[in-house]
């Protein structure tokens, strides 16, 4: 699972910098939420870092609320 940590993260950075920066800054908490996988995948296994990640991504709509999470 080592490798598809690295190769997801290196996935996330590629968004980063390539996708980001032209669909501007439209997430709701700090971290973003692709920071927010990145460091889930660097404390926890690749399978609770994928569920938290969903489960943050479905909650940052226009509707929810702006908050300071990270990964507990």
């Amino acid at each position: 699972m080592k490798i598809a940590k690295i190769l997801l993260i290196k996935i996330i950075r590629l968004y980063q910098i390539g996708v980001s920066p032209w669909i501007g800054n439209n997430c709701r908490y700090i971290p973003t939420c692709s920071n927010y996988m990145i460091f889930s995948l660097n404390k926890w296994n690749f399978f609770k870092a994928i569920f938290l990640s969903i489960k943050r991504i479905i909650k940052c709509n226009p509707w929810g609320p702006s908050d300071y999470n990270y990964p507990k």
